[in-house]
């Protein structure tokens, strides 16, 4: 009763106002990282992100819901979903040193199809035919505002190993909300959360024992530490949470589609830095994506529904 008291329409309009928000800050992820990218072996800097992130939300895990050890197949589950997040950042990092934001930024874009794939054989998400129509069109749109809507420039895209590396990555990802939906066990979000930057840290120290004690610590240029805090606050802690919340309520699905949003909140990023207005011709692209994303979420209740108490 408590949970049907909770989970109003307004509480979930709360829940897709903050995905917009989160997919905002996600977009602000791919600049900062290629600036920083050169600066640390990729595996090292996502340590650092996993584990400074990790510290940072410890303390209000732990006032808010303790920090008891959860039981083994909880931390079992927590690996695996860590896993596919670790396997995508590795990717990105190593990826953005051989090929373009521009390739990255198309590639992403197959992300929410393929969670939708994983989605339906590991939870029984059924999707039915107008949102698979409204996915492929959410595609399409982010494909148009990624290159401008510039034919030419498609037609010129060339793909590389660091391409293969990144589209490697996204399977991973795609991963990521289907598995939140089947090893969550009514935990708070928050938790669930915390767990899932503890064992990703856990990987990554296993994957650079011997690196952190070689590492010249001193050598590191000042912006690189500022661009992992960055990202480990705005782009790790809030986005994990806030993509892992919904997921619990809306389903991998439709919380995964707002990252379809991603390109055009890159190219009004790119505008706020100072890099110019696009021309008119991505306006399409920008209708597509957001008539397709309402369609997604007016798609079936089924697995819509309060899960508990989740802050």
């Amino acid at each position: 009763a408590q949970a049907e008291t909770i989970w109003k329409p307004a509480n979930m309009a709360r829940v897709h106002a903050q995905l917009i928000v989160s997919r905002a800050l996600v977009a602000t992820s791919f600049p900062v990282g290629a600036a920083i990218t050169h600066g640390l072996e990729p595996a090292m800097l996502i340590l650092l992100r996993f584990a400074l992130a990790s510290l940072l939300f410890a303390p209000f895990v732990y006032l808010r819901h303790g920090l008891a050890l959860p039981r083994p197949r909880a931390l079992a589950g927590y690996a695996v979903i860590s896993g596919c997040l670790v396997v995508f950042f590795w990717c990105m990092f190593t990826a953005l040193r051989t090929t373009t934001a521009l390739n990255t930024g198309a590639i992403v874009t197959l992300v929410p199809g393929i969670a939708a794939i994983y989605a339906a054989i590991l939870v029984r998400e059924r999707l039915g035919a107008h949102r698979m129509v409204a996915l492929g069109c959410g595609l399409v749109g982010a494909l148009w505002v990624v290159f401008r809507g510039d034919f030419d420039r498609f037609a010129s895209l060339t793909l590389n190993g660091g391409d293969l590396i990144f589209f490697a990555g996204c399977l991973a990802l795609g991963l990521y909300g289907p598995l939140v939906k089947r090893f969550h066990r009514q935990e708070p979000a928050a938790v669930m959360t915390f767990w899932v930057l503890v064992m990703g840290t856990g990987w990554l120290v296993l994957i650079n024992h011997s690196a952190i004690w070689r590492m010249d610590w001193g050598a590191i240029d000042a912006t690189v530490f500022a661009g992992i805090a960055y990202l480990a606050v705005f782009t790790t802690i809030i986005s994990f949470y806030v993509a892992q919340h919904a997921t619990l309520h809306i389903g991998p699905t439709r919380s995964s589609s707002y990252s379809y949003l991603t390109p055009a909140m890159v190219v009004a990023i790119e505008f706020l830095a100072g890099k110019g207005l696009p021309t008119l011709a991505i306006l399409p692209g920008v209708v597509v994506i957001f008539v397709a994303t309402f369609v997604v979420q007016r798609g079936g209740k089924a697995e819509e529904g309060p899960i508990g108490r989740q802050l």
